[in-house]
């Protein structure tokens, strides 16, 4: 793993069509104009200019821009569907643009896989088999080969769906075989060019749910192409916003919408109800005590104390939340002779899953002293999120837009 946990490192990329454009590259005189002005003096045009964002693991980083912005052409520029010009592109901290075509091959099959809004599958075959298709490519077989299938399908919902061919499912079912089929390779690196825009408004949604929870659960590093700020606002950990093959603006979804950089972002940005749309996920902390119930009691207590928490979250042994503990209940608890963490136990939580917005979580957590739980749809606990940070993130004057990702 690299450093500081950046998975992805793209420094100074620039990708000029044209025949000269090595040459290009290195005269300030042409790459500091403008693209059209390039284009009507050269015949050359700069898809991608000086581009440099890290991404860190785990993270989902959306580049959203308007069409012909560069973001299609950035991201294949990061596994070498398209050759940059001029940069340098590590994953992992292995620099890709030195790789050897055996090497590059080699990442493409086991470090990062590219899903693309069309999947490519193959209606000739069943689910099962287009979920596995890219483990035969790379030659695996057997237990080890099915046993990735089945837990892909299941992660996607389509487990009784893996005998039936491609052209007998919808739209939305069709994507989730991408989806699984992406997955299913084991890739700790995805790279994702408008995979929903060809769906109706209301299956979008409901795969931008379901990718939010699937990614609780296999925890991937994510670099999500789109021209939808809704989509990015939902999605992002961090969002890039591109014009003319540059990125004007990276931040948190609050950032992006508290602090637009420049007018060309306040445009995107200014019709968007904050409250509405920032999902709750793009806030939430680490709980700082999580416990189980078989743990001792004065323990849990004295975690508590040291930590200056107010509130612990008690889970048990599938890591599913199942109540919290505060410092008050544990007191009255252990002098009445209470011993264990369950002693404690207050069943009743605000709780929400990560895409919930912050209106939505505000109402939540109204008549509640407890943080929220943000939890996802197998129970699981992601983090949490007081009602200070809420209020905090609802304020215009909170966060900076201002940066390079770095």
């Amino acid at each position: 793993m690299s450093d500081n946990n950046v998975i992805i490192s793209c420094k100074n990329i620039w990708k000029i069509f044209g025949s000269n454009a090595a040459q290009m590259i290195d005269d300030d005189s042409k790459t500091s104009v403008s693209k059209q002005e390039l284009l009507e003096k050269t015949g050359h045009v700069i898809a991608v200019k000086d581009v440099s964002f890290d991404v860190k693991e785990s993270e989902i980083f959306v580049v959203m821009g308007l069409s012909g912005s560069g973001k299609s052409t950035l991201i294949r520029c990061m596994n070498r569907l398209i050759e940059p010009t001029k940069g340098e592109i590590h994953i992992d901290g292995a620099d890709i643009a030195q790789m050897e075509k055996t090497e590059l091959r080699d990442l493409r099959r086991h470090k990062m896989n590219m899903v693309f809004q069309y999947f490519g599958l193959l209606p000739h075959r069943t689910v099962h088999d287009n979920v596995g298709f890219g483990l035969e490519i790379r030659g695996e077989h057997g237990h080890t080969k099915e046993e990735k299938i089945s837990q892909a399908l299941e992660q996607v919902g389509l487990s009784e769906w893996r005998k039936s061919r491609i052209d007998e499912l919808s739209g939305g079912m069709q994507q989730r075989v991408g989806l699984a089929r992406a997955l299913a390779g084991g890739a700790s690196v995805l790279l994702m060019d408008e995979p929903f825009s060809a769906l109706d408004p209301l299956i979008r949604r409901q795969m931008q749910d379901e990718f939010i929870n699937l990614r609780s659960e296999v925890r991937q590093t994510v670099v999500f192409i789109t021209h939808d700020l809704m989509e990015a606002l939902r999605l992002g950990d961090r969002i890039a916003i591109m014009k003319d093959g540059e990125i004007v603006q990276i931040g948190t979804p609050q950032q992006i919408v508290a602090n637009p950089i420049d007018e060309y972002v306040s445009e995107f940005v200014k019709d968007v109800p904050r409250g509405q749309i920032i999902p709750v996920r793009s806030i939430m902390e680490r709980p700082a005590v999580v416990v189980t119930a078989e743990q001792d009691l004065e323990n849990i207590l004295k975690i508590m104390q040291d930590k200056e928490a107010v509130t612990g979250f008690v889970i048990n042994g599938f890591r599913r939340i199942i109540g919290t503990i505060s410092q008050v209940d544990a007191q009255a608890a252990l002098e009445s002779g209470a011993t264990k963490g369950g002693d404690a136990l207050n069943l009743e939580y605000p709780s929400a899953p990560p895409t919930a917005t912050l209106d939505d979580c505000l109402q939540i957590v109204a008549d509640s002293d407890a943080p929220l739980a943000v939890v996802n749809d197998r129970g699981h606990l992601l983090g949490i999120a007081t009602t200070t940070a809420l209020i905090q993130a609802l304020r215009v004057e909170n966060g900076n837009g201002n940066g390079n990702g770095h």
